[in-house]
C-alpha cells in the first residue's frame, strides 16, 4: 500500500521536473534518490512509458557523445494535470497539517 502512495509522488516529481526542463532516466533516478526514492530502471521506465502513453509526457531522442539519449518533456495535457495536482496537494497539506 505504501508503495502505491509513493508511486503517485514519483509521478508528480517526474511531471514537475519534466515541466522545467527535459529529463532522462538516469537523471530522474538520481534526482528521485535525493528525495529518498530508490528506483531501478525496471521500476522507472514503465512509469515513464505509462505517462507517455497517457500523453502526459512526450519523448524525443538526441545524440549525446555518440549515444542516443531519450528525453522526456511534459505535454500541455501534463501541465494541465500538474496544475490540478498542485491545487489538490495544497488543499491536502492544509487539511492534514492543521
Amino acid at each position: 500500500m505504501i508503495r502505491d502512495f509513493f508511486l503517485g509522488f514519483i509521478k508528480i516529481h517526474i511531471l514537475h521536473h519534466a515541466s522545467k526542463e527535459p529529463v532522462y532516466g538516469l537523471w530522474l533516478i538520481e534526482e528521485l534518490g535525493r528525495h529518498g526514492y530508490k528506483l531501478s530502471p525496471g521500476t522507472l521506465y514503465p512509469v515513464l512509458h505509462k505517462l507517455e502513453d497517457e500523453k502526459f509526457l512526450k519523448l524525443y531522442s538526441e545524440n549525446v557523445d555518440g549515444k542516443i539519449r531519450k528525453y522526456y518533456i511534459t505535454t500541455a495535457k501534463g501541465l494541465k494535470a500538474l496544475t490540478k495536482i498542485k491545487g489538490k496537494i495544497n488543499e491536502l497539506i492544509k487539511e492534514i497539517m492543521d
